[in-house]
């Protein structure tokens, strides 16, 4: 008997244009496939991230759907078009979306079970189309929260440098996956948004990739950006 065919979507998450944000293949799988047949999915897909979700199963049901009193569980796993990775937010808003948006899953909260530990996404009502025909809703994330440890700031005018300039209030070393990237902390998120980075430069700079914040205005409704 041959393999049945894999559902999959491309989402495009961060925004509700098409064409635009940030891209990510969800793959859901019926059983656990071979690394090596993900890897060469995730190559053929060819973008940032491809990811693949395998149902827990609880109980034992008739409905595909899992009712809205339990949390629906999923393994998650996500592969660049050549690595895998321990984390990826926006495949992870992008399979959340889907799970909940499909019908897949009818509770209000899914765990996600990774590399970096359980993740749990939860469905928000927005409170501006609730009772209408097409409720809309939010999708929030509950990451693990990661310990920044000090960092050697002697780099800081090179780090500004392919930051186009930018003020550099603070750096950080994270301590996610390999420990490897830096936080950066602008004095605002109005650099932030403005930032014009030069990547051949960021490519020599300390550290495998810079993760640039900074406070967001009071009247943007987030904390940062």
């Amino acid at each position: 008997m041959g393999t049945k065919p894999v559902k999959y979507w491309l989402v495009d998450a961060f925004t509700d244009s098409p064409f635009k944000g940030n891209p990510a293949a969800v793959c859901l799988l019926e059983q656990e496939r071979e690394e090596k047949w993900m890897q060469a999915i995730a190559a053929e897909f060819n973008i940032s991230e491809t990811c693949y979700l395998t149902r827990i199963v609880q109980y034992e049901s008739s409905d595909t759907s899992l009712n809205e009193a339990s949390t629906a569980r999923f393994h998650l796993r996500w592969f660049t078009p050549t690595t895998e990775v321990k984390l990826c937010g926006h495949a992870t808003l992008a399979s959340a979306h889907i799970l909940f948006s499909s019908g897949l899953v009818k509770s209000n909260a899914i765990e996600f079970l990774t590399l970096s530990g359980v993740l749990i996404a939860k469905r928000v009502l927005d409170i501006n189309t609730a009772g209408s025909s097409n409720d809309g809703f939010f999708v929030e994330l509950d990451f693990p929260a990661d310990t920044l440890n000090e960092f050697n700031c002697d780099h800081i005018l090179q780090i500004s440098g392919a930051l186009n300039g930018a003020p550099i209030i603070d750096i950080k070393r994270t301590t996610v996956g390999d420990g490897d990237d830096l936080l950066v902390e602008l004095p605002s998120g109005k650099e932030v948004a403005e930032l014009q980075p030069d990547i051949a430069a960021i490519a020599k700079c300390p550290g495998g990739g810079l993760l640039v914040s900074g406070a967001a205005p009071p009247e943007s409704g987030f904390d940062y950006y």
